[in-house]
């Protein structure tokens, strides 16, 4: 998920002096000719507060100024790029629902607004139960949103001159890794341990890390590969900085693991 975020920052970040930047940044095509432009002094205000809140990485002001642009000017050719950025602040705020709302809002402009397909795709997947009715269609939904990701990013242009090729290219690895690592959670509720592997070793291919290693350790564990875990899990306590909580979960696999050996 700190991917969409940063995604987000990206497009505010890359200057307004090249205003086409935030829809480029999306993988959307540019309306008109040169790209998106302000049609007046107040919109292109607008569209800078909704700049300086991104920069700042301040998830209340990035909704408030991207809700002014598309309330006040409603003809605005930033719309998907604000919609875009309000989704990224409620994620921010850990509120998913705001966040999955605006999400869809921007790819009823842009239905290729690659960072918005997996941000809803993340939502699916997160919040998906065993005993949900809906539950064939969310994975079937989300399955798609993480493959629509790939290929969508793959194919994005820089959103703007100042991002450099290599920026570019690591960003877009990162992203890739992160839609497998979706792919893989996916594979996880449907107990497909192979497809769930595989997933969650592309994401650590792509993007390696802690989190992603931590899923490929427990799915080695659950699919009875308990070497392949404990090796995983001691690569990772070794680390004096693993986060707690990581640590406390990678602790637990491991003792899952070296249990269901001594069997």
């Amino acid at each position: 998920m700190k991917r969409i975020i940063l995604t987000a920052i990206l497009a505010v970040a890359t200057g307004i002096a090249a205003l086409a930047a935030p829809q480029a940044a999306q993988g959307q095509a540019t309306p008109g000719q040169g790209g998106p432009k302000p049609k007046s002094a107040g919109e292109r205000d607008a569209i800078l507060a909704v700049q300086t809140a991104g920069q700042k990485n301040d998830p209340d002001a990035m909704i408030k100024a991207a809700d002014n642009l598309v309330t006040k000017y409603t003809d605005t050719e930033y719309k998907e790029w604000a919609l875009s950025i309000e989704a990224s602040g409620y994620q921010m705020k850990g509120d998913s629902e705001h966040s999955q709302a605006y999400a869809e809002q921007a790819l009823e402009v842009n239905p290729k607004a690659y960072t918005m397909l997996l941000l809803v795709g993340e939502n699916i997947a997160g919040h998906m139960g065993d005993h949900d009715l809906d539950r064939d269609q969310k994975i079937k939904t989300a399955t798609k949103d993480f493959k629509d990701t790939i290929e969508y990013v793959n194919l994005a242009p820089k959103p703007s001159p100042q991002t450099t090729d290599a920026q570019w290219a690591d960003f877009k690895k990162h992203t890739v890794a992160e839609a497998h690592n979706g792919l893989g959670v996916v594979a996880l509720q449907l107990k497909d341990w192979d497809t769930a592997i595989a997933e969650f070793k592309l994401a650590v291919d792509g993007d390696p890390q802690d989190a992603y290693y931590t899923r490929l350790a427990s799915v080695y564990q659950s699919s009875g590969k308990n070497d392949e875990a404990i090796a995983i899990c001691d690569k990772l306590l070794a680390n004096p900085s693993l986060h707690p909580t990581i640590k406390r979960v990678v602790e637990g696999i491991r003792a899952n693991a070296v249990k269901a050996k001594a069997k």
